[in-house]
């Protein structure tokens, strides 16, 4: 069986729009115990991101964080390599990119998040995943680790995308846990 990412991303994308409407809800709450464990409840900056191509929908986990008080960023595509994470108030207008993905219209002032939400197409037991194949988050999280040493990086996924090995190289970032419909993943 071939294990390269093309064929990998190929095969999980046309799963997950298969599968997208089967999968059982998700346990938001688990990552508010998630924040309380790493960041003592602190008021933190969450990066989320807006669903596309049958991501995981987090809206109502970004709503919920909205309605906490805590403030919420989404990704916005700069250039050709870079991504910034920008403030964004819930059900406020949002512009489309040329990817088709929805980004926040306030473009000023670049915000760091404490807690990264990382859509993605596969992931492994180790925590490797395999995005969309232009390095946009791997670069934006390397970035991120280097100004805030404690900011976590949490994979949002369905359980069916898991992968037995996904092949990684040096400029894969690996995330610090993966959050599906059965609950959170650690590399423990």
């Amino acid at each position: 069986m071939r294990y390269d990412k093309p064929f990998l991303r190929g095969k999980l994308l046309l799963l997950r729009k298969k599968k997208y409407s089967t999968v059982k809800k998700f346990n938001y709450n688990l990552i508010f115990q998630l924040i309380k464990k790493h960041f003592n409840s602190k008021k933190i900056i969450i990066g989320g991101y807006y669903p596309a191509n049958y991501e995981v929908n987090i809206l109502k986990f970004l709503e919920e964080a909205s309605k906490k008080k805590f403030k919420i960023t989404l990704p916005v595509i700069k250039s050709q390599n870079k991504m910034h994470f920008k403030l964004w108030t819930f059900n406020e207008p949002l512009n489309v990119n040329k990817f088709g993905i929805l980004e926040p219209q306030n473009t000023k002032k670049k915000i760091i998040p404490d807690l990264i939400l990382v859509p993605l197409v596969a992931f492994d037991r180790h925590l490797n995943r395999i995005g969309y194949g232009k390095g946009y988050y791997d670069r934006s999280l390397k970035k991120i680790i280097k100004t805030k040493k404690h900011a976590i990086f949490l994979g949002i996924a369905y359980s069916f995308q898991k992968c037995r090995r996904i092949p990684v190289n040096k400029y894969d970032f690996k995330l610090n846990y993966i959050f599906t419909e059965k609950g959170i993943i650690n590399s423990n």
